[in-house]
């Protein structure tokens, strides 16, 4: 059937409705019926597209993971949005600082909730203690730039378009100013949900998660503050890629929560600028996917595709507790370049689902505790110049546990036969500078710990920065009966410069 066609028979189906003298599904307070216009798309005709009723509403905005509540209106109304952008630095990880340039002052943007069928007034505001103009792109807006031909704002002004909400969905919304990369890189992004006339089903939780990747001039978890790299990001060359715009923002004491026996509803986007995101919840099935938050669902998936630009719905059960992680399953971006949140489940057990044990630091490495406080701690005082070796020790506990304490063990103790003791260590004793060249270039082969042989590999730890393998050391030195001892940066730096050595003893 063509469209044509399509308007004429839609257009009998509500002359039929009239003449039957049924009220009309969409009459609000003035009891007016609402007439899709000419210019509405065939796949918008569910919406009541007639005039806004009742008083203007002023839109409910959230900050990350938060969601606005579920509209309860059966009528359109006039939606009112008022949304700033401040450009502000924050953590990017822990120790490490970032410029971004933001949608109501959080990475990713505010979370917007409107109708389909509403009017919505928006406003963008440019803070007057910005340095650059902007605008904002909506992919829910039907008209030139989806708002962005309209909404050019330099610092200390404000911009001010309207739009009909057509289609429902969830749509990214983005910084579309020159340089376009830029200003999406630096975090200019969020998401803007458009409900169906009927509303979304009744679930106990709704998250607001959203994908990024950053490029920085220093390498991932480098101290200090970074700038960005353009041509990290021309090179499509992320340090970082994040949910909600910093390492750690839904992890430990920020971890999304939930109980047993409760279905959870996800928002989840992806503003880029330049990956696809493979979004995975570990030891949950998605019991329903909304793909680019369409309306032909998908059931039973365990990953989903989220283009750059693009967002999806997912919804499941939460069966047993534990600690479920998301990750992008492009799997290096989450334990090495930052894609990792947690939903902490509480609850009571079920065996006849699943066994049941704790995720452990496995999945969740450094992420396992509730912060990463000491690692800033150490950071802050490095710059300073007054870092102490407890500031080490304290930092270095909070590394290890995330990154050698899956062979190595919490306790130092190693693995017998497999991997060697780091306590009471007879090798670390003998030489303990010897040890920063075996985190930073590895070592493979025969050797001999506490009177016992061992044969394995340790892989050069070169995801680590200087400060995170000096601090990391210092803490060994000084634990499980090791003799002590303190390590530098710089050391760190001069071992990591120096050559290879030949192959030697292992672990």
């Amino acid at each position: 059937m063509t469209r044509p066609h399509l308007y004429l028979a839609a257009a009998a189906m509500l002359a039929l409705a009239a003449c039957s003298g049924k009220p009309s599904a969409s009459s609000g307070p003035a009891a007016t019926a609402a007439t899709p216009t000419a210019s509405t798309s065939v796949a918008s005709e569910r919406g009541d597209f007639g005039p806004p009723q009742g008083e203007p509403i002023h839109a409910v905005l959230t900050s990350p993971p938060h969601v606005p509540p579920p509209i309860h209106r059966n009528y359109p109304a006039k939606v009112i949005v008022e949304l700033e952008v401040i450009e502000k630095e924050m953590p990017i990880s822990e120790g490490v600082s970032y410029t971004f340039w933001t949608f109501g002052g959080t990475v990713p943007g505010s979370f917007i909730r409107v109708r389909q069928g509403d009017t919505v007034e928006f406003h963008l505001k440019n803070n007057p203690n910005n340095k650059m103009p902007h605008n904002i792109d909506m992919h829910g807006v039907t008209g030139p730039g989806g708002g962005a031909a309209s909404s050019f704002t330099a610092p200390g002004h404000e911009s001010q378009f309207t739009f009909k909400a057509l289609n429902q969905g969830i749509y990214v919304y983005h910084c579309a100013t020159a340089p376009v990369g830029m200003h999406i890189a630096n975090g200019m992004y969020g998401l803007l949900l458009v409900e169906p006339p009927e509303g979304l089903s009744p679930v106990d939780h709704e998250y607001y998660v959203m994908q990024g990747d950053f490029y920085t001039t220093g390498k991932y978890r480098e101290k200090g503050h970074q700038p960005f790299d353009m041509e990290k990001a021309i090179d499509e060359r992320p340090t970082y890629v994040l949910f909600n715009g910093k390492e750690g923002s839904i992890t430990g004491d920020n971890a999304l929560t939930a109980k047993t026996n409760q279905n959870v509803r996800l928002f989840v986007g992806n503003g880029g600028p330049n990956l696809v995101s493979s979004f995975h919840v570990i030891g949950e099935i998605f019991d329903k996917v909304q793909p680019e938050g369409g309306t032909v669902a998908q059931h039973n998936v365990q990953t989903t595709l989220i283009p750059s630009g693009g967002a999806a719905i997912v919804e499941f059960h939460t069966d047993v507790p534990g600690s479920y992680v998301l990750v992008d399953h492009s799997i290096f971006r989450a334990f090495n370049k930052g894609a990792l949140g947690i939903l902490k489940v509480d609850g009571p057990e079920n065996k006849s689902v699943y066994s049941g044990k704790e995720v452990d630091s496995v999945y969740l490495g450094d992420r396992a505790g509730s912060n990463l406080q000491a690692v800033t701690t150490a950071a802050t005082a490095h710059a300073a110049g007054t870092l102490t070796k407890e500031d080490q020790i304290a930092a270095g506990k909070q590394l290890f546990a995330g990154t050698c304490s899956v062979c190595h063990q919490a306790n130092g103790e190693g693995l017998p036969n497999v991997f060697p003791p780091l306590a009471k260590s007879d090798l670390l004793a003998a030489d303990p500078k010897r040890a920063m060249t075996i985190v930073t270039h590895g070592l493979t082969g025969k050797v001999t710990v506490n009177g016992h042989e061992y044969d394995s590999v340790m892989p050069p730890m070169s995801q680590l920065t200087d400060d995170e393998v000096s601090n990391i050391l210092t803490y060994v030195l000084n634990s499980w009966g090791n003799p002590g001892g303190q390590f530098s940066k710089d050391e760190v730096a001069k071992a990591r410069a120096a050559a290879t050595p030949a192959p030697a003893a292992a672990h």
